[in-house]
């Protein structure tokens, strides 16, 4: 029988001291966005797990330094978190309940395509039908009013889907950031798939601030 495959999640939350050398001895290391995980949290990036709507693609795609950095040139994979017909859907509706959020559902996942086109990366779109499962799951955990999950929650889930049965740990989530999320029930969901043993929380003593949410 052979041996599980070491899958680590790294949010951009707090990072626990020491965490750095389990983390780049992993089989596999995602990490989100801008990866600032990588001040504290290693080096080693084979996914980077990007929010593909709104101002955050639009600031990665139009940064530089983003697309040039080490995480984002060591990742072999970029994953869109947002699958553009699930945004498309929202729009309308958050147009009525939230019209601060304008520009939200704006979609850029043809560039991600394009860059990892460019630079010989792999491009995957995470389903609408798992953001649709963390909705479900969330539902047994009071998450009140909120917007959308968060990417880290996304990513965890599909992580899950593709990996059953592997050793799949996580650090640098805080579970906090924009109210849009519903963080605290995400807390919650994760902390039950870590008392089922589908998760693991990696170090989590004497934590080390790298910045907040994921």
């Amino acid at each position: 029988m052979s041996a599980r495959r070491r899958i680590m999640i790294v949010g951009n939350g707090e990072i626990a001291e020491g965490a750095a050398p389990e983390i780049d001895a992993a089989d596999l290391v995602v990490r989100f966005n801008d990866c600032r995980s990588t001040e504290t949290g290693g080096s080693r990036t084979d996914i980077v797990a990007v929010c593909n709507t709104g101002r955050p693609a639009r600031a990665m795609l139009g940064s530089a330094e983003w697309r040039n950095s080490a995480p984002v040139a060591a990742a072999s994979e970029i994953w869109s978190v947002r699958d553009p017909r699930k945004f498309a859907a929202l729009r309308a509706p958050l147009a009525l309940s939230h019209p601060e959020l304008g520009d939200f559902c704006d979609d850029y996942t043809n560039q991600f395509t394009a860059f990892c086109n460019a630079t010989g990366k792999r491009h995957v779109v995470i389903d609408q039908s798992v953001h649709e499962s963390v909705d479900e799951a969330l539902a047994a955990y009071d998450p009140g009013p909120y917007v959308v999950p968060s990417s880290g929650m996304v990513a965890i889930a599909e992580l899950l889907l593709r990996y059953p049965g592997e050793g799949i740990a996580i650090t640098g989530f805080s579970h906090t950031g924009w109210d849009g999320h519903p963080f605290a029930a995400e807390k919650r969901l994760v902390d039950h798939y870590i008392s089922l043993g589908r998760l693991r929380r990696i170090a989590d003593k004497t934590p080390i601030l790298s910045s907040q949410g994921a």
